[in-house]
């Protein structure tokens, strides 16, 4: 059969593609905004406005004004995009869109600062759409846009709306992201894409290694989360490939924290950007049916109060930011052990992207508790799922705030968030209020608070790894502090290394000597201060309880510490202690006393008499009193050979020692990697114990070791009475002689 005959059944509904593009092109020109006008300030049409209509051809038409229309099928653009926004349900314009959208259409540069969940994705997915109908671009053609987003999820998500709205287009889009297999693959077809969605780094993977790409032809570059992007953290990526776009292209900016800085701007080659910033006026800077409330919460107490409000709120979505991944990793291995009756999920961006993905459908199609870092804060959709957003670290600045809220109370819907912070970054709820973010200080009850840290202490007891991954949890978290450039708000000196490791479940502090080198008075396992320091610094509470609980005499008072069965009484006498209960700083500052007295070395002859100092080498007569240099010289030349010999065996023992440590390590770090993925930016140094290079072994600076050494270790290392009885046989045969 052939193929049926449909002109006659329907009327023409529209025109060929020639005369669509030149009809919008009369239209966009026609009724073009003023650049720099507000196109939300325009009043609504006349009702007798006549909109341009395709069957009318471009002859004649009268084209209406589409600047401060509300629906889209007002706005001039392709039927086919109409047809993808109707099949997927958007018809009315957001704010942000009724803004950049006519000036976006005319192919000016946009600068769009919007709230988050505000639809700043259909801002700039409509006119990359039209962009390309309007060149009718085609596959020959290649790259003609590109959009740049900073995180994996991000992108996907961009993806999946271009593929929605643009499905009745013929543009082939890429999805070019990292954490996954695939990249031969896509140097085979990337040459053949019309958009790319990306990641910085895979981009500029692409332009190094992929053979003929290029994308010289390119009309329109996107960056999603611009802030973000621009930042020295991706400054390296996204330089080199601006580098390689051409200069002459359209270019969109959106993200919730819009930047304005000259030099920013220059690395883009703006031309005269229209600042879209539909919210700059309004009464706050965060969603209007969002309620913000601060707690002011001890470091040691973040745990309890995060499991506290789990616990009372089991029916909700919660969505919990920490600030690293290893405390991602921690908190959520460490509440499933204590099972709270709700699914605990996690997510991060050490994980695969399918595993990534996979955690978000979860968390959107079941109700949970997911734990997550700031991958999570910027642009991703969850609709209007999330019922609270926990911020048990404090975030970076103010635009990370904003980010990490506007996960909830989406498209006008409600939502709920609260921050924890430390009595030393209470200066961030004034940092918020300067910046019209609402927030309500209030305060927890203490009767309603659950105390887990003997449960945590517990679990890592009775599980081996997971004490190490809390170590991880405390070093990373404690650098994190340390690398925050605001030390107004981020100060690492008044965090209290006992405590917070204590509230971890851990058993002593440990070790972060990066930070220790910048600190003063802090000893090998603490941040207390020694006396003399006290008054240069604020002092730590002194908590004087035994493990029940019960008060001490304030002069002399003594822990009972629990150890193999036994109960053993240490007295602490004159020593802050600076955490309650199951451990005591016992590692004091050694002072060397200048007036001690300097012992001597005695040396007895045959028969059992002490002989001075060097009678061994005196003249054979007793009427000389010199030395006899001949016999003064052969024993030392004696003495230095036996030496030479035993260092050389020393240093052979040492060797062998050093090699079967670091094999051991090495093969310790091989089966931790397997089990764990290391995070790069936060453990530089550090093998997961918490030690530095020089103490794990790692190429350490080599001791210079002497046959006089008295610490002696097993393996066949000379002693002093070793030295002496060769000594004395050599006397014995020098007097022979």
């Amino acid at each position: 059969m052939g193929r049926p005959k449909t002109r006659g059944m329907k009327k023409q509904m529209r025109l060929n593609e020639v005369e669509e593009i030149s009809l919008l092109n009369n239209w966009i020109q026609s009724q073009k905004p003023d650049s720099g006008s507000n196109p939300i300030s325009f009043g609504p049409l006349p009702k007798d406005a006549k909109i341009g209509k395709l069957e009318d051809g471009p002859n004649g038409t009268v084209f209406s004004r589409y600047a401060g229309v509300r629906k889209f099928d007002q706005l001039p653009i392709s039927d086919k995009t109409k047809r993808g926004l109707k099949d997927a349900k958007f018809k009315d314009m957001t704010d942000v869109q009724r803004a950049s959208l006519p000036h976006a259409l005319c192919g000016r540069d946009i600068l769009g600062a919007a709230r988050t969940g505000s639809g700043k994705t259909l801002a700039f997915v409509i006119p990359i759409l039209e962009k390309l109908h309007r060149e009718r671009w085609s596959p020959e053609d290649g790259v003609g846009c590109i959009i740049i987003s900073p995180t994996r999820e991000l992108a996907a998500q961009t993806f999946n709306v271009l593929n929605k709205v643009g499905k009745f287009h013929k543009f082939s889009v890429g999805l070019l992201i990292g954490g996954r297999e695939g990249v031969d693959v896509e140097k085979e077809r990337v040459n053949e894409m019309n958009i790319l969605v990306c990641a910085p780094g895979r981009l500029l993977q692409h332009m190094d290694e992929t053979p003929n790409f290029e994308c010289s032809n390119l009309q329109i570059l996107i960056l999603d989360e611009a802030d973000r992007v621009l930042d020295s953290a991706f400054k390296g990526q996204l330089d080199p490939i601006i580098s390689q776009l051409p200069r002459h292209r359209q270019t969109l900016l959106f993200s919730a924290t819009q930047t304005k800085k000259v030099k920013d701007l220059a690395r883009l080659s703006l031309k005269d950007p229209e600042y879209i910033s539909v919210h700059e006026e309004s009464v706050t800077a965060t969603p209007a049916r969002l309620k913000q409330k601060v707690m002011i919460v001890p470091v040691e107490q973040k745990l309890d109060m995060l499991w506290s409000f789990i616990k009372s709120h089991l029916n909700s979505r919660i969505l919990v930011f920490l600030s690293t991944i290893k405390q991602v990793k921690f908190v959520h291995e460490a509440f499933n052990k204590l099972r709270p009756g709700v699914p605990l999920k996690s997510l991060h961006g050490k994980m695969s992207q399918e595993k990534r993905l996979g955690v978000y459908s979860q968390f959107i199609e079941k109700q949970s508790v997911l734990f997550c870092t700031d991958v999570l804060a910027r642009g991703l959709d969850f609709g209007k799922v999330v019922d609270w957003v926990i911020q048990v670290d404090c975030p970076e600045d103010v635009a990370t705030y904003i980010h990490r809220v506007g996960r909830t109370a989406r498209f006008n819907a409600k939502g709920k968030s609260l921050l924890f912070l430390t009595p030393s970054e209470e200066k961030m709820v004034e940092r918020l209020q300067e910046a019209r973010v609402p927030v309500e200080l209030i305060k927890a009850k203490d009767q309603n608070l659950l105390k887990i840290s003997g449960h945590l202490a517990k679990a890592l007891v009775d599980n081996d790894y997971l004490r190490p991954v809390a170590e991880k949890a405390f070093i990373t978290y404690v650098k994190s502090i340390d690398k925050k450039s605001d030390k107004e708000i981020f100060d690492v000196t008044k965090l209290s290394f006992e405590k917070f490791s204590a509230s971890l479940g851990l058993p002593m502090a440990p070790r972060v000597p990066s930070v220790e080198k910048k600190i003063k008075g802090v000893s090998a396992s603490s941040i207390a201060l020694e006396p003399e320091n006290a008054q240069e610094h604020e002092a730590p509470r002194v908590v004087k309880k035994d493990l029940l609980g019960e008060d001490l005499e304030e002069d002399d008072f003594a822990l009972k510490i629990h150890e193999a069965g036994k109960e053993v009484e240490k007295s602490t006498k004159d020593q802050e202690v600076t955490m309650p209960g199951t451990r005591v700083l016992n590692k004091k500052k050694l002072k060397i006393n200048p007036h001690r007295p300097v012992g001597s070395r005695v040396v007895f002859d045959d028969e059992g008499n002490s002989l001075a100092p060097l009678a061994r080498v005196a003249a054979a007569t007793e009427t000389e009193v010199a030395l006899d240099e001949e016999k003064r010289k052969e024993f030392y030349k004696k003495m230095a050979a036996e030496m030479r010999k035993a260092d050389a065996e020393d240093k052979k023992v040492e060797k062998e020692k050093r090699r079967e440590k670091r094999m051991k390590q090495k093969i310790k770090r091989n089966r931790g990697a397997m089990e764990d993925e290391e995070e790069d930016d936060e453990e530089e140094g550090h093998d997961g114990s918490g030690l530095s290079e020089e103490e794990t072994g790692r190429n350490p600076k080599r001791a210079k070791k002497t046959i006089l050494d008295n610490e002696e270790e097993e393996g066949g290392k000379t002693s002093i009475a070793d030295l002496e009885e060769r000594a004395l046989k050599l006397m014995s045969l020098m007097k022979s002689q």
